[in-house]
């Protein structure tokens, strides 16, 4: 073939819709078609000279440069697929049929743009993922982190906000965030970016901002910008019942620049996921009603007996120790006959909110029934251990009950039951502690009592 057939076959190729491409074995273009500038937004000699990896979105690049590892080590691949970041900040779904020339150094490559395609698919796809994210994880965090990844399949989403709006309390809540910059100032950023998501929930309304935008980053969100946020975008989590939130990706130097295509993708998945969150927020109330008094919301009969089952699980693999505190209250029949029973519901919260305040985080403090208590105590070893959690119990009681206007007093009768002394199952160790509670009852009428059987 003459050189003129050459050149006429070089113009054919810029003739081509798909961008033909030549990288060395630094991965720095050394060629590229005419077609880049339709596909990637640049002019071929703005892209020739500078490595391919500048031009990855930053969620793709360890997967591309394994990729590209694969090529040059004789491995061709006719279908790789990955994201760029187009000049305009935009981003584009590529297919590649790549392959590696020993002879030249350099590894040949076709690009072709399928984000048309692969929108529609990740769409449809996203949709199902969450639908099936909200059966199949435990719980709302799980879900969050799920949804994260989610959204990162559909745009980039490497720093994710799931921020929820409490109506009762009027105020927000960051339950998933992550941000590289957060450990810049997070305290500032996370102010910033409650106050971006107000205006979305206030408006229902999605909200995109960017440095390449008219009155791109008002006041009250320019600590975001100050961080090198290229661009931020929200939207409000609507329900049947009204907006619970928003949904905050923040882009920063090097990476997306979000358009209204990318807020159009966000909004439209946006339904399903505060759907997803209704109902496992739903799912959550349910568990923790039953598994709680529904009068003073501490673990019921059927938790603590669960928990005391695994504590003495643990206790057994451990050779470790733990404590049953089994008490009631004198007193609590003549608040009810002589207050009512509004008076009686009064204190029974005020006796749970001060026994939880006596004891540990880790150890558990239940309403069994009635004015009937129980405090469960892992990992206690010494017996001053106990009488001093005793005496912390005994003391919640000292001063009075303000019960609407009127104070009362009533004392704890406590039965006290050792792991393993006094049993090594659950109602073994409950009916010993019941027997003691009884026994200094009858006893003292205001005692504590470990009743050795």
């Amino acid at each position: 073939m003459d050189t003129k057939s050459f050149a006429t076959l070089a113009s054919f190729t810029d003739l081509m819709l798909d961008a033909i491409c030549v990288v060395d074995s630094e991965g720095y273009f050394v060629f590229i078609g005419a077609a880049c500038e339709r596909i990637f937004g640049y002019k071929p000699d703005e892209m020739v000279g500078r490595n391919m990896i500048e031009f990855v979105a930053p969620e793709d690049r360890a997967r591309t440069l394994q990729a590209a590892n694969s090529i040059m080590a004789g491995k061709p691949m006719p279908h790789f697929e990955n994201r760029y970041v187009r000049k305009d900040g935009q981003i584009v779904h590529i297919m590649w049929s790549a392959r590696w020339s020993e002879a030249d150094r350099l590894r040949i490559a076709v690009a072709r743009d399928i984000t048309e395609r692969k929108q529609a698919e990740l769409m449809q796809a996203a949709l199902y993922d969450i639908s099936e994210a909200a059966h199949a994880v435990e719980d709302l965090p799980g879900l969050f982190c799920q949804i994260h990844q989610i959204i990162g399949k559909l745009l980039p989403a490497l720093n994710f906000s799931v921020v929820l709006h409490d109506d009762k309390h009027q105020r927000l809540s960051f339950p998933y965030h992550v941000d590289q910059y957060d450990s810049n100032d997070p305290a500032r950023r996370q102010s910033a970016i409650a106050a971006f998501c107000e205006e979305i929930i206030r408006s229902r309304q999605p909200r995109l901002l960017g440095a390449n935008l008219p009155h791109a980053f008002p006041h009250d969100v320019h600590v975001l910008a100050d961080a090198e946020a290229v661009s931020i975008l929200g939207v409000p989590l609507d329900t049947q019942r009204g907006t619970i939130g928003a949904l905050v990706l923040t882009s920063h130097i090097g990476g997306a620049h979000y358009t209204e295509r990318e807020k159009e993708l966000l909004q439209f998945v946006s339904t399903q996921i505060a759907t997803a969150i209704e109902r496992k927020r739903l799912y959550a109330r349910l568990q923790h009603t039953a598994h709680h008094d529904m009068l003073t919301n501490l673990p019921n009969r059927g938790l603590l007996y669960d928990r005391l089952e695994s504590a003495l699980a643990r206790a057994e693999r451990q050779h470790g120790k733990l404590s049953l505190l089994f008490m009631d209250l004198n007193g609590f029949k003549q608040v009810n006959d002589q207050y009512g029973h509004g008076a009686g519901d009064l204190l029974l919260q005020e006796v749970a909110r001060r026994l939880s305040e006596a004891v540990r985080h880790s150890d558990t403090v239940a309403r069994i029934g009635g004015d009937e208590f129980v405090v469960l105590l892992e990992s206690v070893h010494l017996q001053e251990h106990i009488t001093s959690v005793v005496e912390k119990v005994r003391g919640a009681f000292d001063q009075s009950f303000n019960l609407d206007g009127h104070l009362v007093r009533v004392t704890p009768s406590i039965g006290i039951a050792h792991y393993p002394e006094h049993g090594d199952r659950a109602q073994q160790l409950l009916k010993h502690a019941d027997n003691a509670m009884y026994a200094a009852k009858g006893a003292h009428r205001d005692g504590t009592r470990r009743k050795d059987m």
